[in-house]
């Protein structure tokens, strides 16, 4: 077995501390430390015709490590009981909501484009951390590999315009922000309110937990709910 292949995961990492070192030099929502990642290894595998696959081959140390993450997911939760303790009802209201509003409006706007159920079950989870969302696609008879790439879209659109529109249209309370930010765009937004405020930071990682969790749990029935209605 040809073991060299592994290399490509020193370059995964290579490329996200080159992100990084980016990120910190110019500081800006734009130079999102994962958006940089991907164009980086994007732009060292066209220019060294390197192919994709042996790219993913030699990557799956660190793909391995995504099932695990959603153990780790844990943490913030727990960190965060005594916030969640003293607005628990708040919190789990906007998560809720959150969580079936972002399920409802991806899935109806897939058919309405015309999308067949295993799409709808693809576009259904893409607001959800992609351990648990790729999980919940098959699961419902979706593509977990579409869903990845829905999720990750989600996941870039919070991140950089997320907390730039909630500050324009007047939001100022920072819990609120990362509860809306981490409901819809996961640990991508987390990170870009980390970045910006640590209490927002907080709050996104509660929310993005919480959603992945109760998502998990609802997506079934509201897929079941969207096909007994049409």
């Amino acid at each position: 077995m040809n073991y060299s292949i592994y290399l490509y995961s020193l370059l995964t990492i290579f490329g996200f501390w080159l992100a990084l070192q980016i990120n910190k030099r110019w500081k800006s929502i734009i130079f999102n430390s994962f958006i940089l990642t991907v164009v980086i290894l994007v732009v060292i595998l066209v220019m060294g015709k390197i192919p994709y696959d042996d790219y993913m081959q030699g990557n799956a140390p660190i793909n391995h490590l995504l099932s695990l993450s959603i153990v780790a997911l844990a943490l913030p939760l727990y960190e965060q009981l005594r916030q969640i303790a003293k607005q628990w009802r708040i919190i789990l209201s906007v998560v809720v909501l959150a969580s079936v509003f972002s399920m409802f409006t991806g899935a109806i706007l897939a058919l309405i484009l015309g999308a067949t159920p295993d799409m709808v079950a693809t576009v259904l989870p893409k607001s959800i951390t992609t351990p648990i969302a790729m999980e919940v696609s098959a699961h419902l008879g979706g593509i977990p590999a579409v869903t990845a790439v829905g999720v990750v879209l989600a996941g870039l659109q919070g991140s950089i315009f997320g907390y730039l529109i909630l500050k324009k249209i007047g939001l100022r309370h920072q819990e609120a922000i990362g509860l809306s930010v981490g409901s819809i765009s996961h640990a991508l937004g987390t990170v870009s309110c980390m970045e910006i405020n640590p209490k927002a930071g907080s709050y996104s990682s509660i929310s993005l937990v919480l959603c992945g969790i109760i998502s998990a749990i609802l997506a079934p029935l509201v897929f079941k709910m969207i096909y007994l209605f049409v």
